[in-house]
């Protein structure tokens, strides 16, 4: 038998420990929403309500799948597992995998993202050599989904008839599982022990400060 940090391998067999796995968990989350994501942007996106948003979708369609290959990689490089990925491994949001409409699409890109955000970067500020995470790769197309998703969230937000109420609850919706899986990852004690997450990081309050921001600014719209 033989050891290696928090890996063991016997007779050919590489075994994780608990701790290791949870990591693991955290990257197939963030690269399954990704894919899944990448893939209603093509399927979704494609009949946007305009020209710009169309050809909006599909740029960002292949960023958030080259974004999930880069995780999909990376925790194949924790397992020592090398696979072949064409489907999700079963942990994205069950919003996202409903997605059916623009409105879920925008709502599930902005909540996803912002989720997603907050930890990568909790994960970089944390700094540690043992877990190099491809996060920095990411940064600058991440904010740019951000930044246009949450665009058109406001956009949303302010339209007529039910749109507003329908693009509140897909946000909503997708709020909820988002703040699960962060409640999930700041209570993980070998994140904190570990120094993967800051024990400081405060992953669930920035994430309902950063959506109720956006949904304030819209009731000032319709009080105003």
């Amino acid at each position: 038998m033989c050891t290696k940090p928090r890996t063991i391998i016997c007779k050919g067999v590489r075994l994780m420990s608990k701790e290791h796995i949870s990591l693991i968990e955290l990257g197939e989350t963030i690269a399954d929403n990704k894919f899944i994501l990448g893939d209603r942007l093509v399927e979704i996106g494609i009949s946007g309500p305009t020209l710009e948003g169309t050809l909006s979708s599909i740029a960002m369609a292949q960023q958030e799948l080259g974004h999930s290959r880069l995780l999909y990689r990376w925790v194949s490089d924790l397992s020592g597992i090398k696979t072949e990925v064409k489907h999700q491994t079963g942990k994205a949001f069950k919003q996202n995998v409903e997605i059916g409409n623009w409105i879920e699409l925008i709502a599930g890109i902005y909540v996803t993202n912002v989720a997603v955000d907050l930890v990568m970067n909790a994960m970089i500020e944390a700094n540690n050599p043992n877990v190099n995470p491809p996060f920095t790769k990411m940064l600058k197309e991440q904010q740019e989904h951000l930044i246009y998703s949450q665009s058109w969230c406001d956009q949303l937000l302010l339209d007529k008839g039910s749109i507003p109420r329908r693009t509140k609850e897909a946000i909503s919706k997708t709020a909820q599982e988002a703040k699960e899986w962060l409640i999930k990852v700041e209570n993980d004690m070998y994140f904190v022990t570990e120094n993967i997450i800051p024990k400081d990081a405060r992953l669930v309050e920035n994430f309902d400060a950063t959506l109720g921001e956006v949904l304030k600014d819209v009731e000032k719209q319709h009080v105003g």
